[in-house]
């Protein structure tokens, strides 16, 4: 088993996080492959290849379901790692979030299959593979499941708070098959996609500064190490003290 290269499957793989998790991993001298609703590109932007890309829709439960075949057979029987990155928040037509009175309920329906479904579907499908690795499962949740954020929609906040309680059944239910389940919750970090009044924010933060997507990175591979092999159901902030 020593002489296996490990394999991380990762959802969100093309910016930010999931782009810093790719990097560490490859760094690291796992195989990663990575899923996306969109065709593998010409140039890519992270590592691996177009034989390591999957494309599945993530918000189609039937496309999720459908897909876990074509990467059980791309896993050859062992996944070491699973980690469920991918997320979408809607913003209104001026970019503001959206609350519970103004969300309309397609765009629940969207969130919650993106963010929390999609996570137990690949999961569950892939428990056999999981288990023969002994591998583990992060879910990448976020601050704003704990406490209504600034910027984070009531959607996504809902569903990043639903995700953090499924880790918490996922370590209970996994823990029997050797699997370890466990999740972190991001702050503020710097990606493409910050909101116009987060530095209003970093400035009231302990540590008074953005966090970077490696730090991030960094964390997720510590929780599918060895260094972590007795933590499991637990949820790691990452966000430089913005919860206390």
């Amino acid at each position: 088993m020593s002489d296996r290269q490990k394999t991380l499957l990762l959802t969100g793989a093309s910016r930010g996080i999931g782009h810093a998790t790719v990097r560490k991993f490859n760094r690291e001298g796992w195989r990663v492959i990575t899923c996306s609703r969109h065709p593998f590109p010409e140039q890519c932007p992270w590592g691996g290849g177009a034989e390591n890309h999957v494309q599945i829709d993530l918000a189609d439960p039937a496309d999720t379901i459908n897909a876990v075949g074509l990467i059980q057979e791309k896993l050859g029987g062992h996944l070491d790692a699973l980690v469920n990155n991918a997320g979408i928040s809607p913003k209104g037509p001026d970019g503001e979030r959206l609350s519970t009175l103004n969300t309309d309920l397609r765009d629940w329906g969207h969130v919650f299959h993106v963010n929390f479904f999609a996570s137990v579907v690949l999961a569950r499908g892939l428990k056999d593979e999981l288990a023969s690795a002994q591998g583990s499962v992060v879910n990448v949740t976020s601050i704003a499941g704990s406490r209504v954020h600034p910027f984070a929609g009531a959607a996504y906040a809902t569903s990043k708070a639903a995700l953090a309680a499924l880790t918490r059944e996922m370590a209970h239910d996994f823990g029997p098959l050797g699997v370890r389940v466990n999740a972190i919750a991001p702050g503020e970090v710097k990606t493409a996609i910050l909101s116009r009044g987060t530095e209003k924010i970093v400035e009231q933060l302990p540590l008074r500064r953005l966090g970077q997507p490696e730090e991030v990175a960094d964390v997720i591979y510590f929780l599918c190490s060895d260094s972590s092999s007795y933590i499991s159901g637990t949820e790691i902030e990452v966000n430089g003290g913005q919860h206390v």
